[in-house]
């Protein structure tokens, strides 16, 4: 399964300036498989894996001695191999041994030519930890991995720009029919080059492919379940294990059981909370009585988790750079709609029912856009008007702001024209299951579900903001 951030690897590989890398991403998302399997492999000679979760004596080590040289010597002893240049040092499980974060400043000054890979899924929280040591909600380790960070475990300094860095998050809609229909993929990437529609049929093809990735997700060992056995039952089963792994994580890296409760309600609740009128999450619709100050923890390490994104409230006149209207005022979305869609225990031979249908719920394809847009960096926003006027995000491209409306058909201009009464805009896009086109005279720039990803890569890696044709 090929993987776009094998590109930016590639790019930080020959960079004159290339920094030790650390990769952050949830688990499960392929960090490990790429570095390993993909990019590892194709560019170096040897790829030196030091897995800190699983190797004790290596994570005793680096806490011990958080410098450059004495790794390196270590390393070499350990496993006899001379390492130069061409051999990749990958660190992988980092959050269990942070200490090596610190090392990455002597690997930059002294050995700069060692190529040096490290990933953990959790290392944002482990870090917010051992900032909050005095904390009464403190996130903590495992017993076994606790009791080896606890010498020196408040010397530890972030080596502040002395790391690169790059998000990892699931498979995007591309990257899934990369995989699962690389001809349909070219296809379709090809027809937005060339700024014209897909036949009936293989529009059709393209949507029933959107489908299937509404289902299965992009989490690779799901998709890598569909792709052997075409069966999206057991790439659920396979989402459900991934869902519980999620559960159990929260109750490792928490002191507080109802903070550990918390944590779980909200993760869990995601559907729910879309799933109303208002999509805004509410506290009350989980816990009685309860204010948002009471889940700020539980907010704070689901985020940094990489196990939520949340979209933040934009009203009537928008400023750049786009911030929040208030903090209290945010919808939750999940990093993954295969995952959603578990989440909303629907039958999934409903599901196919209600989609061929157009019953099947907005919050679906809304879902799915927060992760394409979160996927590539772009902060998300969604923007109310006076009344009901509203759409389901707003981007910042290149300070063109960009509206997005998210509608299973056609959706109606009432949010546009009173978007349009307080800002200036370059065009809408709206995102359904219609074919590409763009409206010049409204501004309105229509695509199909699966040419969105295709799209914003063209926005963000080209320039092509302003669309050139009228159908």
């Amino acid at each position: 399964m090929k993987r776009n951030i094998e590109k930016k690897l590639i790019e930080w590989k020959n960079s004159s300036f290339r920094k030790p890398l650390l990769i952050v991403g949830a688990s499960h998302v392929g960090k490990t498989y790429v570095i390993e399997n993909l990019f590892g492999p194709s560019n170096f000679s040897k790829v030196l894996k030091v897995d800190f979760r699983s190797d004790s004596q290596a994570r005793k080590f680096v806490k011990n001695h958080p410098d450059a040289k004495a790794i390196l010597e270590y390393l070499s002893l350990r496993f006899s191999l001379q390492i130069t240049s061409d051999t990749l040092l990958f660190f992988d499980e980092i959050q269990e041994a942070t200490q090596i974060l610190t090392a990455a400043k002597y690997f930059k000054q002294d050995y700069p030519q060692i190529p040096v890979i490290m990933a953990g899924s959790l290392v944002r929280t482990r870090l917010k930890q051992m900032e909050s040591d005095n904390s009464e909600n403190v996130m903590r380790l495992d017993p076994e991995i606790e009791k080896d960070n606890q010498d020196g475990h408040n010397n530890f300094l972030f080596p502040v720009g002395m790391l690169d860095e790059l998000d990892m998050y699931p498979m995007t809609f591309d990257e899934f029919l990369n995989s699962y229909n690389p001809s349909l993929y070219s296809l379709i990437k090809q027809s937005l080059l060339d700024e014209k529609n897909l036949d009936s049929s293989y529009h059709q093809m393209a949507m029933d492919s959107f489908s299937t990735y509404l289902q299965v997700g992009g989490m690779p060992e799901a998709v890598s379940i569909y792709l052997k056995e075409k069966s999206v039952l057991l790439a659920q089963q396979r989402l459900q294990t991934i869902f519980k792994d999620y559960l159990s994580d929260m109750g490792l890296y928490q002191i507080s059981s109802q903070t550990i409760a918390r944590s779980r309600m909200v993760f869990e609740s995601v559907y729910l909370q879309l799933d109303k009128e208002n999509k805004n999450f509410k506290i009350s619709a989980i816990e009685k009585g309860k204010r948002l100050r009471d889940y700020l923890s539980p907010f704070d390490w689901l985020t940094l988790a990489r196990l939520v994104n949340r979209s933040y409230l934009v009203k009537e006149r928008v400023s750049l750079p786009l911030k929040p209207e208030a903090e209290s005022l945010f919808r939750i979305y999940l990093p993954d709609c295969g995952l959603f869609t578990y989440e909303s225990k629907i039958n999934l031979a409903s599901f196919i029912d209600s989609l061929n249908n157009n019953t099947l719920s907005g919050i679906f394809m809304e879902n799915y856009v927060s992760e394409e847009l979160k996927a590539r960096g772009i902060p998300l926003f969604y923007w109310k008007g006076k009344t009901s006027s509203e759409f389901e995000f707003v981007i910042n491209i290149d300070n063109h702001v960009i509206p997005i409306d998210c509608k299973k058909n056609k959706g109606s201009l009432n949010s546009l024209e009173v978007f349009q009464r307080y800002n200036q805009y370059d065009f809408s896009i709206k995102v359904s299951q219609n074919k590409y086109g763009y409206n010049q005279e409204k501004k309105i720039l229509t695509l199909p579900f699966y040419l969105l990803p295709f799209y914003l890569d063209e926005m963000i890696n080209k320039g092509r903001i302003q669309p050139t044709y009228d159908i």
